[in-house]
């Protein structure tokens, strides 16, 4: 069976050495409080290097991750993001892939660029968070221009009804059923599982263009998560992404995917829903063949 991590995030060696002071001096206010933070004591996340990321992708049978970029609160943090993902798909491309960090500022020449490089996608975007509105004309242009280049859009999603924790940004579930009927050529992933949106708006069930990964699961949901949402819109609309370096277990120090490569394997999906779940749809989806 392939597997395909399809939500991982990775950074430079310069971020990693100091991630507090960069995000400090970077100005990126949002991601600090996000990724820098402690939960009972612990850091929420760690800071791999690329070749930690590989090692842990051998460990556990990952034969190749999406490298997802961050919603950056400026386009500048999000080409510098994305050059180095560009070096990483050039240096490994058997093992990754990747999205495009956005920001609409940018304008559709960084879209092109990364386009270019060889980028599969664009996001994770979060306009509640980056500053923008859904509806802003200049993320309009760039929503087209995805349709344009077949590059899917990954959107953060936050469950309405999921626990605060400090930098929570709300999402409301209704725009991303507006993006997705306005765009109807744009394909979408939403993170997050969607933050459960079919189920708590089953019309976005028949939307074809949503798609949606299982990244930070553990950390939001039980695992009967899994069938509930399989059973709303199908196993061909959900992508395996575990949210790596974010650690995913109450009682866990490191990140790892293991235990919840684990977790996949005891539910009561079968074995086809796994293994399109697994690997099988994005293969499909991001044509990284199977």
């Amino acid at each position: 069976m392939t597997v395909i991590d399809a939500h991982v995030h990775l950074y430079p060696a310069e971020l990693n050495r100091d991630p507090a002071g960069w995000g400090r001096q970077a100005g990126e206010a949002h991601w600090a409080r996000l990724c820098t933070r402690f939960r009972r004591g612990r850091p929420v996340q760690g800071f791999p290097s690329t070749d930690q990321l590989l090692q842990e992708m051998d460990a556990v049978g990952i034969e190749r991750a999406v490298l997802i970029g961050w919603y950056w609160e400026k386009p500048e943090t999000c080409a510098w993001q994305n050059r180095f993902y560009a070096a990483c798909i050039r240096e490994h491309p058997d093992r990754f892939s990747a999205f495009a960090a956005l920001h609409p500022a940018a304008g559709r020449e960084e879209v092109r660029r990364a386009h270019g490089d060889g980028f599969i996608g664009l996001g994770e975007c979060s306009p509640h968070s980056q500053g923008y509105a859904m509806d802003d004309p200049a993320f309009a242009e760039i929503l087209a221009l995805a349709a344009e280049l077949h590059l899917p859009v990954n959107l953060h999603v936050t469950d309405p009804a999921g626990k605060n924790y400090p930098g929570r940004i709300e999402t409301p579930l209704a725009d991303f059923i507006s993006v997705a009927r306005t765009f109807p050529r744009t394909t979408f992933v939403l993170a997050h599982w969607g933050g459960l949106l079919p189920i708590a708006n089953p019309s976005a069930a028949s939307l074809p263009n949503l798609y949606y990964d299982t990244a930070a699961s553990p950390r939001l949901y039980e695992p009967e998560v899994f069938s509930r949402m399989v059973k709303a819109v199908g196993a061909s609309r959900v992508l395996f992404g575990s949210d790596y370096p974010l650690i995913l277990f109450p009682d866990e120090t490191q990140p790892g995917m293991a235990r919840f490569l684990s977790q996949i394997a005891e539910t009561s999906l079968t074995g086809a829903e796994r293994a399109a779940l697994l690997g099988g749809n994005a293969a499909a989806l991001l044509g990284l063949g199977a």
